[in-house]
């Protein structure tokens, strides 16, 4: 939701709106779903003995309408937070590849067709593969990505764009051939000290010889993909010629 939040920002009618919606709908919805989750997979510990972190298996060892219930508010949540989490972004860019043949809606589908290709059940088979392979692996991704958005738009550009030149392919924003090296640079440091720590939680049986300390890096993946993108990337920026 950090980098897919002007999707929903692009709506706003005014910066307030935008800001006060951002403080109170994010951070404070995001910890407390967070700590629902880490209060109720304790709890699992103490009453039956294991951490079922799985919201469909502890629905399970439930009685009666409560079942019901909460299969009911399982499925609501999952479609709802996958809508605005996922799927949003993901149509606007199909579609932005070719605006004359792909709707928004038609990119939705193309959405949802490659997210059951991809078989999302197998990510969640294991607690410590959905968490350590996959969330951390893509957060690798997406922190460089981060840092080089948060420095290109309050380090570099001061929070002032030119808007007409970000539709123009001959404008100052278009670099070389529509991609800007300096990013690519940044973006590769950023990702590449993650490499070998996912090698070895993704691949133990190929990669367990590599240990510290590349697998505690990776713990941190996301704050040192994004600190090393941003530096690197401003650092790289400011001696560009204006």
């Amino acid at each position: 939701m950090t980098l897919n939040i002007p999707d929903f920002t692009r709506f706003a009618r005014s910066q307030r709106d935008q800001i006060i919606g951002q403080s109170i709908g994010l951070p404070p919805m995001m910890g407390l779903i967070a700590l629902a989750s880490v209060i109720t997979t304790s709890a699992t510990v103490v009453i039956y003995g294991e951490a079922i972190w799985d919201p469909v298996k502890l629905s399970g060892t439930f009685a009666g309408p409560l079942v019901l219930l909460g299969l009911v508010v399982i499925s609501i949540d999952t479609i709802s937070c996958n809508i605005a989490a996922n799927l949003v972004s993901s149509a606007y860019d199909f579609s932005s590849l070719s605006p004359k043949r792909i709707s928004y809606r038609t990119g939705g589908m193309i959405t949802a067709i490659i997210c059951i290709l991809i078989m999302p059940w197998k990510l969640l088979e294991t607690s410590g593969g959905y968490i350590f392979v996959w969330l951390a692996g893509y957060s690798a991704l997406l922190g460089p990505i981060a840092g080089i958005l948060i420095a290109d738009y309050w380090l570099i550009r001061k929070t002032e764009l030119d808007v007409e030149a970000l539709y123009r392919t001959d404008g100052r924003y278009t670099y070389r051939g529509g991609w800007n090296p300096v990013a690519l640079i940044a973006f590769a440091c950023g990702v590449l000290p993650n490499l070998p720590g996912f090698l070895a939680i993704a691949f133990p049986g190929s990669f367990g010889w590599i240990g510290e300390p590349w697998t505690s890096i990776y713990t941190w993946a996301w704050f040192v993909g994004l600190g090393l993108a941003l530096a690197i990337y401003t650092l790289l920026m400011r001696r560009q010629p204006a």
